[in-house]
């Protein structure tokens, strides 16, 4: 008995293509829903149809002729009983008698545009022009900042100085008595060394940028400025209060590395940081908090010239960290 009714089943569908365009009911088949069965039978159905189909998207309808009627059957054959017929739906769930076929073109999906994330272009985001005014507003805030006491004790700021399109930057802790002076980073004893190491490397020291984490003269006795040996390491919200300006510079200049002097800035550059022992001879990406950078800038720690000053048999080892960034950089060391 199944074996007739797909019999019955593939006749009725072949007279449905024959009589419609084979185009037509591909493109209304697009989205095919499952089709539904019912069985036809002498008697009226009551129980509600379980429909099969999942929701489809919003559709153009368009009504179709039935499939013509099929030729009488000839002297001999069995006449199919009307209770095993096997009527299709497509797209809906089978009704109680059967209807015309529906069908359905759907319309168009339209999708929403996907924007890829803006990103600034690689190299930098300013022009030489525009890095040296935006560095000098910079500078003039940093000159009247008082966010923190360093602020109210300070003879000047010290916001940085070098070339706005440098390849290299040196980041210190913070001024000291001489740079607390003159206004400029990196003057001093530590500084005349720092100007060495960078020969030494085979660059000047006006094709670099040098800056501090601190801005402002950090001082175990505020009250007595003018003193020597008054200098001290910043604090953390020290720190806190002058990062914003560091990484804005670093953000201006776009430079390829950034030196960290010494630990203080070492721990304060570099994630998860521990000693300074342990994150020297090996690069890091630089992570900022308040900025973002349009392409990555390797970080590097090294000793600070003043500790070098007071312990001159780690020169050999801070020589060795100024290799790596020359290597990098394609650098090489004057001829004597």
């Amino acid at each position: 008995m199944a074996d007739k009714s797909v019999r019955v089943l593939a006749a009725e569908l072949k007279n449905f293509l024959s009589a419609h365009e084979e185009e037509d009911f591909v493109s209304a088949a697009a989205q095919p829903a499952a089709a539904g069965f019912s069985r036809v039978t002498g008697q009226e159905d009551n129980t509600p149809a379980q429909s099969q189909t999942s929701p489809a998207a919003p559709v153009l309808h368009q009504e179709v002729s039935p499939s013509p009627k099929r030729p009488s059957r000839q002297m001999g054959e069995v006449s199919q009983p009307p209770q095993d017929t096997l009527t299709v739906f497509f797209g809906q769930a089978a009704p109680q008698h059967p209807q015309p076929i529906t069908v359905e073109k759907p319309q168009p999906v339209v999708s929403a545009p996907v924007c890829p994330p803006i990103q600034a272009p690689v190299g930098g985001v300013m022009t030489t022009e525009e890095k040296t005014a935006a560095l000098a507003e910079l500078a003039d805030t940093i000159k009247n900042c008082s966010r923190c006491p360093l602020g109210d004790t300070r003879l000047n700021a010290v916001p940085g100085e070098g070339n706005v399109n440098a390849r290299l930057m040196f980041v210190g802790e913070g001024p000291g008595y001489d740079e607390d002076r003159q206004g400029r980073p990196f003057v001093g004893r530590a500084g005349q060394l720092l100007d060495k190491m960078i020969a030494a490397m085979g660059l000047k020291r006006e094709e670099v940028f040098i800056a501090n984490i601190a801005k402002c003269h950090p001082m175990v006795d505020p009250q007595h400025p003018e003193k020597h040996g008054n200098d001290r390491a910043p604090n953390a919200q020290e720190i806190a209060c002058c990062r914003k300006y560091l990484e804005k510079q670093i953000s201006i200049i776009m430079p390829e590395i950034v030196v960290a002097l010494g630990g203080v800035s070492a721990k304060a550059l570099i994630a998860d940081a521990k000693s300074l022992g342990a994150l020297r001879g090996k690069f890091y990406t630089l992570s900022l908090d308040n900025v973002s950078l349009p392409r990555p800038v390797k970080i590097l720690a090294t000793f600070h010239p003043a500790a070098l000053l007071r312990n001159p048999g780690w020169k050999k080892d801070a020589w060795a960290d100024l290799q790596m960034v020359m290597a990098h950089m394609g650098l090489k060391a004057p001829s004597k």
